[in-house]
């Protein structure tokens, strides 16, 4: 076992060792999403998901690509906020159910909407699909705000690893199509899919189930035409510019193949003139995001992701 995680860590890993789960790579798809669901759940029975005031599934209509999604209000009567945010899962597997414990931790501390996003997935649906889905359902609560009762002014993309990227792509896209995007959070962000830094190599193995192998299985499935993986819509790292972006935050884990990923985006956008935030989180593993009531520095992660917005939104 690693010597570099936090304590809290290894007992995550030790736990996962003693399961003998076998690694996403190893088997189909449909076994990945089943696992994957599965600890979910687990996660789910062990920390019951904290109570917001209102919880609506939808999707979002013609016009917008009939997203569904998922709807957290921790108050449906004040115009409040919103955070549109995008599942991480290699582009291959999570859900608004896996993902329900961080959306509702988001808007109770964010005080604000979330609007979690269930876009397609590969390989059924394969790049540039999830970044359509994803852009549609912005356009979408922009188009819709008095209804959902936002304030439009203060909207925000926000995704953990697959969904990092997505964020990051959306922002982009909403800056060339002029749509107001206040601010942008990505978690651990995967922005160049070819995935050459030094810690992909230091973490390849042996620090949770985000290997080196798991990310190639992932990308094998999202861009199977490997032209595709230069494309800056797959690795916003290769935009033209990164100039008039929203102010970001970009948080790391120390023991994570995709750290250094976080880290040239930050210098990259830091570069371009854009206002950023970098935090990276010692002894940490990919995923710890959603370590809610396992490791301190998920709540600590969470609680920054707010401070964050209400900086951006006050």
């Amino acid at each position: 076992m690693p010597d570099d995680v936090h304590p809290q860590i290894q007992a995550v890993l030790d736990t996962m060792a003693a399961l003998n789960l076998p690694k996403i790579q190893d088997g189909s798809v449909a076994a990945a999403r089943a696992l994957t669901e599965g600890m979910a759940a687990a996660g789910r029975e062990r920390l019951p998901p904290p109570p917001v005031t209102q919880v609506t599934n939808t999707t979002t209509g013609p016009g917008f690509g009939h997203v569904p999604v998922r709807i957290y209000r921790p108050n449906p009567v004040a115009l409040s906020p919103v955070l549109v945010f995008f599942h991480g899962g290699g582009f291959v597997i999570g859900s608004l159910e896996s993902y329900d414990t961080v959306a509702r931790s988001l808007a109770l501390k964010c005080n604000a909407t979330v609007v979690s996003v269930d876009y397609r997935m590969a390989p059924e649906h394969v790049f540039p699909a999830a970044g359509q889905d994803c852009f549609d359902a912005v356009r979408w609560v922009l188009a819709n705000a008095e209804t959902l009762n936002i304030d439009p002014s203060k909207l925000a993309v926000c995704g953990d690893s697959a969904g990092g990227n997505l964020a990051a792509v959306i922002a982009l896209m909403a800056r060339d199509a002029d749509l107001p995007i206040a601010a942008q959070v990505l978690v651990y962000p995967t922005v160049d899919v070819r995935c050459e830094t030094a810690s992909f190599a230091r973490y390849a193995k042996g620090y949770g189930a985000l290997e080196a192998d798991t990310v190639a299985w992932f990308m094998d499935h999202y861009l199977p035409d490997p032209k595709t993986r230069d494309d800056w819509r797959a690795s916003p790292k290769n935009a033209e510019s990164h100039a008039d972006l929203p102010p970001a935050l970009i948080i790391t884990a120390e023991c994570d193949v995709l750290r250094d990923d976080g880290v040239a985006y930050a210098e990259l956008l830091t570069a371009a003139g854009t206002s950023t935030e970098y935090v990276e989180y010692a002894g940490m593993i990919h995923a710890f995001f959603n370590y809610l009531g396992l490791a301190d520095d998920a709540e600590a992660a969470h609680d920054r992701v707010a401070v964050f917005l209400n900086s951006q939104f006050s």
